[in-house]
């Protein structure tokens, strides 16, 4: 008998074995993974590169990734299998055993594709750090699943699905092998061992990273496997700057950086080389009240403005007439902590997770230090529980006060020195994220009230949710039916109209200026890692009582309150990397962009990138920043000033150099 024979007669034992059901769960896993592969392909077709070559390797990347994947499946149940006494096989215990582990694994894996699919549609991307958060706040998150999917149907689904499988394990006779068969321990050996040999080395040797061979988002992403991509997520959701990213000398670094901070009304207050701190020199200082307005997934194409037809903002619009409009802002990642960091912290977003999620982020420099030492009082208003990503922790950590839904976390009282929590009967509306927005700036209004009544300025930090899934808000205030990202866009800006004349009726409105401006876009997936397209965001300055305009200057989300504060005419000692916009000579604007794991910076029309591989990559925009090619990354001025501002943010986050003095 040849070698090629002995092979064939070996796996057709291992067929006919006990171990039928273990292989045909893990080609029922591979099959489907397949399948999925071609979906997001199909779906996501209109960013796709299409280069057949990347494409087949992406397909055999995801072959690997949907092996191991399937291998840690059934790795306990092979064990199982191979040690399992012969004289018990077919008994009771061995049926309930079996099933029972099918049974939750299949759940698993079924439960883990149904998932992929909204998730794909929200992100265009697999599992990643985001699914991570979303098993650690799982009020929030269970309970929007709940509000925005039909929870029973896609149960019963799932045992249906369960129910399915046993009946087609029956039909081929896997079941029958596998409470029959009485094989050998050496034979179990001969199939376990390699099994479980093939695992490890696996999991030694497969990175997530591998996947991402191209420039195109789509062909990286299909080449994953969701289960192991969230893994990959949970494993490096904090990424250290010095181990995973392109470098430069520290101190050449701090001098490139500080060569670009200054702008033209500040000098540095010391000589030492990692000393930023600059003192910024303004006339004609006015202190007004200051409302910070941060609206939940509002991308810049939702407004007539960047030539949306639909009519779905017209409070906003109207209030871009007559503010300081920004219209070439850019966001600094695509999620709310990373908006609450550009907005407080005013730096560039540093790999991992945002600051506002990290151990040791109080007392950190930021606009609440700023403005506390004008003599404001500073809160952070959100319609939820801030417990939810560390915002409350972070705030208080800032000086804030809190007001939040507050559902009795005592994590979240450590920190602030104020908590206020919103009633029952102060609520008029409620989903799974928070109040709705009318709600949310009645609170406002309240303690608007308050601290007027007391002659202190205030500063207020407002979070809205209801631009958010499941898009639910009141009946009966808008045109639009419930349950879709355009009613929610309406509502939001119903509800934005409706808190500026209510604001209007206050004796503190004619000292109050509102900034306006959201805290990321609703969508970023696109063609390239980074789309920058998907990171343009509105923001506007109301009732400044000086000339409306449109400011048409690039802009960083983190230059947006050192900005404001310069039309204001402070002076003020700051260590916030953010400009002044005003104050920075044309053809030197940059805006900082990234994700938790891919950087960069805009300057002119080159696009800066680096990422946790130590690579380096430039792209080449157009006039209108929705198309990017590849180009020589040879810029090295752009890639050293790149490299400078995130090494060093990341530098001085961790070794407390982000301290407020």
């Amino acid at each position: 008998m040849t070698k090629n024979r002995r092979l064939v007669t070996f796996f057709q034992k291992v067929y006919n074995s006990r171990f039928s059901v273990l292989f045909s769960v893990l080609g029922i896993y591979i099959s489907i993974s397949f399948l999925l592969r071609i979906v997001f392909l199909i779906w996501s077709s209109k960013d796709l590169y299409f280069n057949i070559g990347y494409i087949i390797r992406a397909f055999l990347t995801g072959f690997a990734y949907d092996l191991v994947t399937g291998l840690y499946f059934i790795v306990a149940y092979a064990i199982y299998l191979l040690l399992f006494p012969k004289r018990w096989i077919g008994l009771a215990l061995d049926r309930f055993i079996t099933f029972f582990y099918l049974t939750i694994i299949l759940l698993i894996i079924y439960f883990s594709f149904l998932a992929e699919i909204p998730f794909w549609a929200e992100f265009g991307v697999r599992f990643n750090f985001i699914a991570v958060d979303y098993l650690i706040y799982t009020y929030e998150v269970v309970a929007n699943i709940n509000q925005s999917y039909p929870l029973p149907l896609i149960g019963a689904a799932l045992i249906l699905m369960i129910l399915l499988t046993f009946y087609f394990l029956r039909k081929i006779k896997a079941f029958k092998n596998t409470f029959s068969d009485k094989r050998t321990i050496a034979f179990r050996s001969a199939v376990v061992l390699p099994l479980l040999l093939m695992t490890f080395v696996l999991s030694i040797f497969l990175k997530n990273k591998q996947a991402d061979f191209s420039n195109n988002l789509v062909i990286n992403e299909i080449g994953k496997n969701g289960v192991f991509s969230f893994f990959a997520a949970y494993r490096s959701n904090e990424l250290d700057y010095d181990i995973f990213y392109p470098q430069i000398p520290l101190k050449e670094a701090y001098g490139v950086l500080k060569e670009n901070l200054l702008q033209e009304n500040q000098a540095y207050t010391s000589g030492i080389w990692d000393n930023i701190t600059r003192q910024t020199s303004g006339s004609d200082e006015r202190r007004p009240n200051i409302i910070l307005v941060t609206i939940e997934s509002f991308s810049a194409d939702f407004l007539t403005a960047f030539g949306n037809k639909k009519n779905l903002t017209p409070n906003y619009d109207s209030l871009a007439h007559n503010s300081i409009f920004f219209k070439n802002l850019y966001a600094t990642g695509t999620r709310t902590v990373r908006g609450m960091e550009a907005l407080t912290l005013s730096v560039p977003p540093t790999p991992g997770n945002s600051i506002v999620r990290r151990p040791g982020n109080q007392n950190l420099f930021s606009i609440a230090t700023i403005v506390k030492q004008k003599g404001y009082h500073p809160y952070f208003i959100y319609g939820g529980d801030g417990y939810f990503d560390n915002m409350n922790n972070f705030f208080g950590g800032q000086g804030f006060d809190i007001v939040d839904r507050n559902r009795g976390n005592p994590l979240s009282d450590k920190i602030a020195t104020h908590r206020y929590s919103i009633s029952n009967e102060e609520v008029s509306f409620e989903n799974a994220w928070g109040i709705c927005d009318e709600d949310i700036y009645n609170q406002a209004v309240k303690y608007a009230d308050m601290a007027a009544g007391s002659g202190t300025p205030f500063f207020q930090f407002i979070m809205t949710t209801s631009n958010h899934k499941p898009f639910t808000f009141p009946n009966g205030k808008i045109d639009m039916p419930q349950g879709n990202r355009d009613a929610a866009v309406k509502y939001t800006d119903y509800a934005l109209g409706k808190f500026i004349a209510l604001a209007k009726e206050k004796p503190w409105f004619q000292n109050t200026v509102f900034v306006i401006v959201a805290d990321h876009c609703a969508s970023s997936a696109g063609k390239w890692e980074i789309t920058i397209d998907k990171h343009r965001i509105p923001a506007i300055f109301y009732n400044l009582h000086q000339k409306p305009e449109t400011v048409e200057r690039l802009t960083s989300q983190i230059d947006l309150m050192p900005t404001l504060f310069g039309y204001l005419g402070w002076s003020y000692n700051t260590d916030l990397y953010g400009w002044d916009i005003n104050k920075i000579k044309p053809g030197n604007e940059r805006a900082f962009i990234g994700n938790y794991r891919t950087l960069g910076m805009l300057k002119g029309n080159i696009f800066t990138q680096i990422d946790d591989r130590k690579s380096v990559k430039q792209f080449s925009l157009s006039a209108s920043a929705d198309s990017m090619s590849e180009m020589r990354a040879d810029k090295t001025g752009l890639i050293n000033e790149t490299i400078s501002y995130y090494q060093t943010a990341s530098e001085r986050f961790k070794n407390g150099k982000m301290k407020s003095h």
